[in-house]
């Protein structure tokens, strides 16, 4: 009781020292305490006249519980919404009876009757609360009671230890008795084990005993016994005095007269007074030997009738006495048939271990292959279920209460819909929070520890689940060895565990929910101070290498509330994200910073924050193809750095303008951002911002089909005076250097110059196989495969695009799988395997679809219309080189246009009957256009092509001449399949 308030008072259960059974506590303290008060209106009302009742209301939740010290006799006060409601429903209940919350009733749930009342509106609170009429205590005393009541789960695993029961059952069952200890963490299933075993056919023809202790049991000596005792003697709680009475003195002399002395124990633990003037002159230790005796002469005669197996659970809340008794009966035990089974949490001791007639049984949360196995039983097998049950056992990692009761939370809150064994999921996976019933449980153990290990913990909480040891030095404040020996402590109790001792020690929380219910548990203003002190350990420890803590400094600093290194962080996090392929973290880390950034204050610096953040974007939702956002993010970029005049950043955001622009098919204007950007660049003399602006320029060049200025943009970027701050600048797609060989290899390819083109390909792949980056890597195989493919090399093609395509896959590359989805269909294609060719084609086509880009995009259906012509799909074929032409006219990708003309010229010839005509003229746009441009491969395949159609409508002469330089230009170019297919058809034409 913390509060007198006029005629109320106000009492906690569970604070200031959280009890797992909280709940459970306060509704039986309201039963006793009507009970009392009835029994005294009763007495009032006979003897004066009066009326006296009470009205209780019970909430559980969280509380803030001030000005509590070291001195638990101190005042202390609870104050927030869970206290508010609970006043409410005392507000609300009629004088003698007691109303309690549906987060009350949770807790409780099968300890105790109640009435349901429905939602009730209360004040202050929006919604209607669901409201319950405490109605007596239920049959349950322990949490399997419960579980029992509502449906046990299926039992699986544990073979091995109902194998160890079976063999200790034997070796009592012939005269050697024996002590079993089950040893778990909470919810791990010891006491389901011992249900189990002792309702199976291996208890057949025994007599099984059970009770166990409570954590309120304490205070009650003997009641572990006296629950078995009743049990034994089949009392009942209706049984008046006489009845147990009599029931015990019947049960005793029939079993062996000779145990009439120790009916007067046995009548005292029942709570019944005894005219036995010998026992009264007793001291209390001579009460406690013959209480000892008694007990333990009746088990062992029991035990001579029948093989008797004793069932002690939760000895981590027995009371001392009973801790005697035990100890007394283990002493016997070696001659009887006696099976005594204990089980307790890791935090018990005892004197037992030696002895050869004892033996220990470690049980541990469920395999992942076991709890499956239970959850599939539990929620079915739906397919929506998978990563819900991937996410369950990561989360409860096996434990079976955990499991059950979070899968109760979510049948609860209507996420799971269904029955039993047969549940869907009908909202979004959300987080699994942790139950109120596993809450309870962990942070009742957590309280019970020093208020050192205590605050060790909260400080390892802090840190995360994970837990290095010089991290952990540096905020906990405390002496080494005391920090060594507060972690021993805590490796002892299970709440850590060391994973690594090299180079220095590491620790991780034994589950995850431990570690959250210890985070939760810690004040805002003590949480976020040590987050702060945890950021200035890792860069202190980091030193220079900082950067690569920039994940977990991020996450430290936004919840220290440090905006301004949060915001830096969360930066650097959005780029190692990105580096990584990680495309969609990138975004979100970005997004963060942004968010943070709100927080600080407009200075001059956090302006130039804003700008930088802006920049980090920019490469998500590029490689997203959100091309609407990007144009937006980059306009606020364009005019914060206008705002402070800083004209190095506004010449960045011109290149990025330009690359946006370039993206959407705006090629003049990407060169005109890029122009003005190396304007800048050549004032300010920043290398790299002239490296930028020359890559931009060139690329866009090159889409225009302006190979000689694309060249020698992008020469000077690999072989000239730009190549080291290439080489060091980051782009899109790994270092500008590496980008820039891959777009050079296609320059040369397209004009035919082959060995310059594998050169700059292979330059490429070198330099991204050292960097080891993901998308990097992706985008150099893609161009080293394209540029096999565009020689007609589609064998050694073939195993570059693959690995491309492989590592967009594993590596969640959603930016490129797109543009390899599409080359990898356009080689299957020329391979012959145009089944698998048109799979990967829809999919490539669907991704680009998915996107606002224009950038290379009609190479994208040019392609496609390709493999359709050569799987058998001319009509999808025809749209897609449609397609193709359009954009490319829309761009002004000349290089494309071409391409899209030679593929409808290939579709029109291929028609059943072909349309010659149209085919001619399509072949021969193609390839003016391709002569213009100096598109050697593609002019070649244009006059093959060509001398095809001209053979049919009998234009014989100029099909030889196409034929024949045809087949100089492929010889020229060493493009030998197309050179195969020339002499091909001239042998067929002079046949």
């Amino acid at each position: 009781m913390n509060q007198v308030m006029g005629d109320g008072i106000m009492a906690l259960f569970g604070a200031p020292l959280a009890h797992e059974d909280h709940a459970v506590r306060a509704c039986y303290a309201a039963l006793r305490m009507q009970e009392a008060v009835g029994r005294y209106a009763e007495d009032l009302r006979r003897s004066q006249g009066l009326t006296v009742q009470i009205r209780i209301g019970l909430n559980s939740g969280e509380v803030v519980v001030r000005s509590v010290g070291s001195d638990l006799h101190m005042d202390y006060t609870a104050v927030g919404q869970t206290t508010h409601l609970a006043a409410r429903m005392e507000q609300l209940a009629p004088p003698g009876s007691t109303l309690l919350t549906s987060a009350t009733l949770r807790l409780a749930e099968g300890f105790v009757h109640v009435k349901p009342l429905g939602p009730v509106p209360v004040k202050g609170l929006e919604s209607p609360v669901e409201i319950y009429a405490l109605a007596g205590a239920g049959p349950a005393r322990r949490r399997l009671d419960a579980a029992a009541a509502r449906g046990l789960t299926p039992f699986v695993g544990r073979a091995p230890e109902i194998q160890a029961l079976r063999h200790a059952r034997e070796e009592a069952r012939d005269g050697h008795g024996q002590i079993v200890a089950v040893v778990g963490e909470p919810g791990v299933g010891k006491s389901r084990l011992f249900w189990e075993f002792t309702r199976s056919h291996l208890t057949h023809g025994w007599l099984v005993l059970e009770s166990g202790s409570v954590s309120y049991g304490k205070a009650t000596v003997y009641l572990p016994v006296i629950d078995l005792l009743k049990a034994y003697f089949k009392i009942q709680d209706k049984d008046d005095p006489r009845e147990i009475r009599e029931k015990v003195t019947g049960k005793l002399l029939t079993l062996d007269r000779s145990l009439e002395p120790t009916l007067t124990a046995f009548l005292t633990l029942m709570g019944l007074p005894v005219d036995d003037p010998g026992w009264q002159a007793l001291d209390p230790r001579q009460r406690r030997e013959r209480t000892h005796e008694a007990v333990k002469r009746l088990v062992l005669r029991e035990s001579q009738v029948q093989p008797l197996c004793l069932v002690f659970e939760d000895l981590h809340w027995i009371d001392s006495e009973t801790q005697l008794l035990l100890d007394s009966l283990v002493e016997s035990l070696p001659t009887a048939r006696l099976l005594l089974l204990v089980n307790y949490r890791p935090e018990y001791r005892h004197d037992w271990g030696s002895r050869t007639c004892y033996a220990q049984l470690r049980i541990d949360p469920l395999p992942r292959e076991d709890a499956g196995e239970l959850l599939r039983a539990l929620v079915g097998e739906d397919a929506s279920l998978e990563p819900l049950g991937r996410l369950l056992i990561d989360r409860t990692e096996g434990n079976p209460f955990f499991l059950e009761e979070c899968l109760r939370t979510l049948v609860e809150t209507r996420v799971l819909v269904g029955e039993r064994g047969a549940y869907r999921l009908a909202k979004p996976l959300p987080g699994i929070q942790v139950p109120a019933t596993v809450e309870a449980v962990l942070a009742a153990r957590i309280d019970r520890l020093s208020p050192e290990d205590k605050r060790l913990l909260q400080c390892a909480a802090v840190i995360g689940k994970d837990v290095p040891f010089p991290l952990l030095a540096t905020i906990a404040e405390m002496p080494d060895e005391g920090l060594r020996r507060g972690l021993a402590r805590l490796q002892a109790g299970e709440f850590l565990y060391e994973t690594t001792l090299f180079p220095e020690p590491e620790y991780t929380f034994k589950h995850a929910l431990t570690h959250e219910v210890v985070y939760r548990g810690l004040l805002h203003e003590r949480r976020k101070g040590l987050h702060a002190r945890v950021v200035e350990g890792i860069e202190r420890l980091a030193g220079e290498r900082v950067a690569e803590h920039a994940e977990s400094l991020a996450r430290h600093a936004v919840r220290a509330e440090v905006w301004d290194k949060g915001v830096d962080y969360l930066r650097e996090a959005a780029m190692g994200a990105w580096a990584r392929g990680a495309v969609q973290e990138s975004l979100e880390r970005s997004e963060q910073a942004l968010e943070a950034l709100v927080r600080l204050p407009a200075t001059p610096e956090n302006v130039r924050r804003a700008v930088d953040v802006r920049w980090t974007l920019y490469w998500p939702l590029f490689a997203l193809g959100q091309m609407s956002r990007l144009a937006h993010v980059l306009r606020e970029a364009d005019q914060l750095a206008r705002e402070i005049a800083d004209r190095g950043r506004l010449g960045h955001i011109s290149v990025m303008i330009g690359v946006g622009s370039m993206m959407n098919g705006r090629y003049p204007v990407a060169l005109a951002a890029g122009r003005e950007a190396l304007d800048i660049a050549t004032a300010l003399g920043d290398r790299e911002l002239a490296a930028r602006s020359t890559y931009l320029m060139a690329v866009s060049h090159l889409a225009l089909g302006d190979f000689r200025s694309a060249i020698d943009g992008l020469s000077r970027l690999v072989d000239g005076p730009d190549a080291d701050r290439a080489r060091r600048a980051a782009g899109m797609f790994g270092s500008l250097y590496e980008a820039t060989c891959c777009w050079l290899a296609l320059c040369w390819a397209e004009r035919g110059e082959f060995a310059r083109a594998s050169a700059y390909a292979e330059r490429a792949i070198q330099a991204v196989d050292a960097a080891d980056v993901p998308q990097a890597q992706a985008f150099a195989y893609n161009f080293r495969a394209i540029v096999f493919m565009l020689k007609g090399e589609f064998a050694q093609a073939l195993p570059w695009i693959e690995r491309a395509v492989r590592l967009c896959e594993t590596k969640g590359l959603l930016a490129l799988l797109w543009m390899t989805s599409i080359t990898h269909g356009w080689i299957l294609a020329w391979s012959g395997r145009c089944a698998e060719a048109l799979q990967v084609l829809d999919r490539g086509i669907t991704f680009q679809e998915g996107t606002e880009r224009k950038f290379f995009v009609p190479l994208t259906y040019a392609a496609a219309a390709e493999a359709f012509l050569l799987g058998g799909r001319p009509e999808e074929a025809r749209r897609a080189a449609d397609r193709a032409l359009e954009l490319a006219l829309e761009t002004g990708e000349r290089p494309r246009e071409a391409l899209a003309l030679h593929v409808l010229g290939e579709i029109a010839a291929a028609e059943r009957p072909p349309d010659d005509r149209a085919a001619a003229a399509f072949l021969e746009r193609a390839g003016a256009l391709a002569a213009e441009l100096d598109m050697r491969p593609l002019l070649a395949l244009c006059r093959l092509n060509l001398a095809r159609v001209r053979r049919r409508t009998g234009g014989r002469e100029q099909a030889e001449e196409d034929l024949r330089v045809a087949r100089a230009m492929f010889a020229e170019m060493d493009m030998r399949f197309w050179l195969e297919q020339t002499e091909a058809e001239r042998a067929g034409g002079a046949a």
